[in-house]
């Protein structure tokens, strides 16, 4: 990639060159998302802090949720008239305050609102950003392989969410101030990156005449509904997954495996989230039943690991488990969106895959919240029984539509 600064036209800005865009558009929504899970394991600290249950950990992960729901309906498809560059200098700003709100309203409201925040902005960049990627490296490298840009979003979005918990469990062992440091070299990352992003050619041309604001319409393909039925509830099924590791994993590991360390708490979803892209990586030349097939039986087995790890206290088990779980997420979520993309028209596709996307962020809020709720009256081994067995009838229903 060049580093050379160069006008996009006369009279211009200076902008820098499409492929440092590619790069710090990268940089960047890796970062963006990072920040999204750091707060994985924070939240014991603020639990032993303040003293509030569990069930609060999970009200606090699934405002994080709500604000990615919300802002992919009313916000996900609005750079296609405003502009890339904007959206996700708008994104970034939104982690960024969300940043700021950890440090000046550390209380469970402020946590609250700033995970409601933090999720908007996540929402407005994921599709944004996804697009500008594509974009800019169409425009740096012509002759390019199309799918390799995909692969790389895929990477950069799956590595960067793996990343953040590991960095806030790095933070909450060694920094002395745990709850503030993260969030301060966050806020300062963020918004350096913001002036980077600013620099970053545009790569649609804004309209004269912006059409009349609209939420994302969603549609669903009226010739597959019962195979996008099954995709949609296949997704949601391993978005549940990754919503148990990032909201509950502490909690998990301490009260459950007697392992409270502050740093294993942010190792556990790394290696989660981790397993996921690397798996993406290993599987990409595989086809859709294949990838598919193999996630649905990965996160059947994940489950049953899980909960086992919780009625025997085994730590190894419990990471066994992460791994095949997190794999299972990784290939079921990206052969549940190839899936889809297949069943709709290239009119359609857009609307088709926001219908989808919702449902695989409903999964991070309804399961999460339930198993918190759970975790009030009964034993946690007893509560990840019940949700094994819940997620694995939502993975074979799922499995009978989409495979048959």
């Amino acid at each position: 990639m060049s580093a050379t600064i160069t006008p996009a036209r006369p009279g211009a800005r200076l902008r820098v060159s499409h492929g440092l865009g590619f790069g710090i558009i990268a940089v960047a929504f890796a970062t963006a998302l990072a920040f999204s899970t750091v707060p994985t394991p924070l939240y014991a600290l603020y639990q032993q802090r303040d003293g509030f249950p569990t069930f609060v950990v999970t009200v606090v992960f699934a405002a994080y949720a709500v604000g990615v729901m919300l802002s992919l309906y009313l916000a996900g498809h609005v750079s296609d008239w405003l502009g890339r560059r904007r959206v996700i200098l708008a994104g970034l700003l939104a982690e960024a305050v969300a940043a700021a709100l950890f440090l000046l309203w550390p209380d469970v409201p402020g946590l609250i609102v700033a995970r409601l925040i933090s999720g908007a902005g996540i929402g407005a960049l994921t599709a944004t950003a996804t697009a500008h990627l594509s974009e800019l490296r169409a425009q740096a490298n012509p002759d390019a392989d199309p799918g390799r840009s995909g692969l790389i979003t895929t990477v950069v979005n799956a590595g960067g969410l793996a990343i953040g918990p590991l960095v806030g469990g790095f933070f909450a062992r060694f920094a002395d101030q745990p709850l503030r440091t993260p969030f301060t070299v966050f806020l300062v990352v963020l918004l350096v990156e913001a002036l980077a992003v600013s620099l970053v050619p545009e790569t649609v041309e804004r309209r004269e005449e912006r059409p009349a604001y609209r939420p994302q319409r969603l549609s669903l393909p009226p010739a597959a509904r019962s195979e996008f039925t099954g995709a949609a509830i296949g997704v949601f099924g391993a978005f549940a997954i990754s919503g148990l590791f990032m909201a509950l994993a502490p909690a998990l590991l301490a009260q459950e495996l007697h392992q409270p360390s502050r740093l294993l708490a942010g190792i556990a979803p790394f290696v989660m989230l981790g397993s996921a892209a690397l798996v993406q990586i290993v599987f990409a030349r595989a086809g859709t039943r294949p990838q598919l097939r193999s996630g649905y039986v990965l996160m059947g087995v994940g489950l049953v690991l899980l909960a086992v790890s919780a009625f025997t206290a085994s730590l190894p088990l419990f990471f066994v488990a992460a791994v095949l779980g997190g794999s299972g997420f990784g290939l079921g979520f990206r052969a549940g969106v190839g899936t889809v993309a297949a069943l709709a028209d290239p009119l359609t596709r857009g609307e088709v895959l926001a219908a989808l996307f919702l449902a695989a962020y409903a999964g991070l809020v309804l399961p999460v919240l339930t198993t918190g709720l759970a975790m009030l009256w009964l034993p946690g081994p007893v509560v990840l029984a019940g949700f094994a067995v819940l997620e694995l009838g939502l993975i074979g229903w799922s499995a009978r539509r989409t495979l048959a």
